[in-house]
């Protein structure tokens, strides 16, 4: 996949916020996961203890969970490259557009939320007589987060071509909701996780970058229009001096 844009002559930048957060998951993918865990300690420590299986969640209060699982990847190499690789693409610009901290907030907000809905919709599909192998099968992975960033790409940038596929040309926001489409076609075709791919927590990626910035959108117009009618009331109040000598307090209303 491959973006049809003008990034100018560096080309697109690593941003702070991004630059790190590809550290720090190289870092716990390599040197904890790959070394300590399957080299050294050739156990299945950290990811049975950072990975989100809902059960834990669940029945043992393991809620850190909803929020580690996005630091942990596979054993598979393409696993963390591909999300690296999609953090920088898509992340990078974003992160220029809204600065350090919100980028921040909103990255880990997706992440978690789709930890969230992803053990909020297994647990529902175990209670209503589905299998309830799910609750106990490891997640891991930033495609949660990177989804959520996917989002926030096509709303901002949609009239942007991006090339599906390596081949075909189209505008950011079809492509988002192509990818929306087929992560939930490929939920309804599967079961609670859909093989070695967790479909539920990539739309709960979407879902709760949808959320966010649309809740957030409302907060800025609630804070804009209540500071217009603070600055409306301030222009209409009036100073009202009662300069009755007998009176030593001035008077002051609207």
């Amino acid at each position: 996949m491959s973006r049809s844009l003008d990034f100018g002559r560096n080309g697109l930048p690593i941003t702070p916020v991004v630059k790190y957060l590809v550290i720090i998951n190289a870092v716990i993918w390599f040197l904890g996961q790959v070394v300590l865990e399957g080299l050294i300690l050739k156990t299945d420590f950290i990811v049975s203890h950072l990975s989100l299986i809902p059960e834990q969640v669940l029945y043992t209060g393991a809620l850190w969970q909803v929020f580690t699982y996005m630091f942990l990847h596979t054993s598979q190499v393409t696993h963390i490259l591909f999300n690296m690789l999609m953090l920088w693409f898509f992340g990078a610009e974003l992160e220029q557009r809204w600065g350090a901290k919100f980028f921040l907030i909103y990255y880990l907000v997706c992440g978690t939320g789709a930890g969230v809905i992803y053990v909020t919709g297994t647990a529902l599909y175990a209670l209503l007589g589905g299998s309830a192998a799910g609750l106990m099968i490891p997640v891991m992975g930033a495609s949660g987060a990177i989804f959520g960033l996917l989002l926030a790409y096509g709303m901002l940038f949609g009239e942007r071509v991006v090339s599906f596929m390596m081949l075909f040309p189209m505008k950011a926001k079809f492509f988002v909701m192509i990818m929306g489409f087929v992560e939930l076609a490929s939920l309804m075709t599967s079961h609670e996780r859909g093989s070695e791919v967790a479909y539920l927590a990539h739309l709960g990626g979407l879902i709760s970058g949808y959320v966010f910035l649309k809740s957030w959108s409302w907060g800025q117009k609630y804070r804009w229009n209540r500071k217009l009618q603070q600055k409306h009331k301030g222009r209409n109040l009036r100073l009202v001096v009662d300069n009755d000598k007998d009176k030593k307090d001035p008077k002051y209303w609207n």
